[in-house]
């Protein structure tokens, strides 16, 4: 029996596209938090937020679209492949 496949609508768009805010913005607060209350160097938050943030923007990306089924597995793929004689 075949699973049926559904393609994520607009509201799991827009769910990522906050998710994804909503994730830049609770890590900029603690990081800028942890830098007032002197508990981050000038260097150490230079080193988050330059090196550190895009990483855990990348993780927050991939957890949010596998929970909201922008995911793609295997079965997904199809060969690519051209026929000799075609341009």
């Amino acid at each position: 029996m075949e699973t049926i496949k559904k393609e994520p609508g607009p509201n799991a768009h827009a769910a990522f596209r906050l998710g994804m805010v909503a994730a830049a913005v609770v890590m900029l607060v603690a990081v800028g938090s942890l830098y007032a209350f002197g508990y981050l160097t000038g260097a150490q938050f230079g080193y988050t937020v330059v090196l550190l943030f895009p990483v855990y923007l990348v993780f927050a990306a991939s957890a949010l679209s596998v929970w909201l089924g922008f995911d793609k597995d295997a079965t997904d793929l199809q060969p690519v492949s051209r026929k000799r004689g075609q341009p």
